[in-house]
């Protein structure tokens, strides 16, 4: 299992070079059912490890002219505030046991696990849907519907322990009016923005395992490297359908897991 473990941390790194996002869509399940690290550290760990490799794409996509780092910045610092807040603060308050009736308790971990399931769904569908040609531009919105958007963003991807690339991408796209390439580029300093902000939080609270987390987070950035090569040759509508249905795949067998 740690082998196939190992194999998928690739493909963590990969998605986000290819999509700019989708990494902790697949980073969470892997350190939970592959290395069996329980859900609340593994939401940690998944955010220095896509953080990490992000960040390490940003670079690239700057260098590349796809990264618009002013609306990065403003998008971004009320998402990091968001992220940070929740992890620091709502998670650790979230009781173990939330709910008890009869022989149904719904723990902590059902909780973070079961809406994890509904955003990879979300994103999975999001990704395979085609789009419209006769869709309207996007359009330029104010600061404080940006903000607005970002804090939601920060909120959900600080509960579950998210990138939150598969809502960033479109925020991005609607709000500020960027075109498709730029708002992967930007997406990613927004991701490493919210990531290693979120951990942080994570770093007081919690004791990490710093040579595995190093390990993986290395693996996710050769894939991510692999990732940002393959999107210049392969059209951007087959590489997100491509990654929705694998995530959907994967959202199915988590699941399954769950369940059984």
């Amino acid at each position: 299992m740690e082998i196939l473990g190992y194999i998928a941390s690739l493909l963590i790194g990969l998605a986000l070079g290819l999509l700019g996002g989708g990494g902790s869509i697949l980073a969470i399940p892997v350190l939970i059912y592959l290395f069996a690290i329980e859900p609340v550290r593994a939401s940690a760990y998944s955010l220095f490890i896509v953080g990490t490799a992000s960040l390490m794409g940003t670079i690239g996509k700057h260098n590349e002219g796809n990264v618009s780092v002013r609306t990065g910045v403003l998008f971004g610092i009320p998402t990091v505030l968001a992220i940070f807040s929740t992890r620091k603060w709502f998670l650790p308050m979230i009781p173990d046991v939330l709910y008890q009736a009869g022989g149904f308790v719904l723990t902590k971990r059902l909780f973070m696990m079961g809406f994890f399931i509904l955003l990879m769904f979300a994103a999975a569908l999001s990704m395979i849907r085609r789009r419209s040609a006769q869709q309207p531009p996007p359009s330029r919105r104010p600061f404080s519907q940006i903000a607005l958007q970002g804090v939601s963003i920060g909120f959900i991807t600080g509960l579950v322990g998210v990138g939150g690339g598969f809502l960033i991408v479109p925020a991005l796209i609607m709000l500020t009016g960027l075109p498709y390439k730029l708002a992967v580029g930007t997406s990613l300093l927004v991701i490493a923005m919210n990531c290693l902000a979120g951990f942080m939080g994570d770093a007081l609270n919690y004791a990490m395992d710093w040579p595995f987390l190093l390990l993986i987070t290395g693996l996710a950035v050769i894939g991510m490297i692999i990732g940002s090569r393959m999107a210049r040759r392969v059209p951007g509508a087959t590489l997100k359908r491509s990654l929705g249905w694998f995530i959907l795949a994967v959202a199915i067998w988590v699941l399954y897991r769950e369940l059984t």
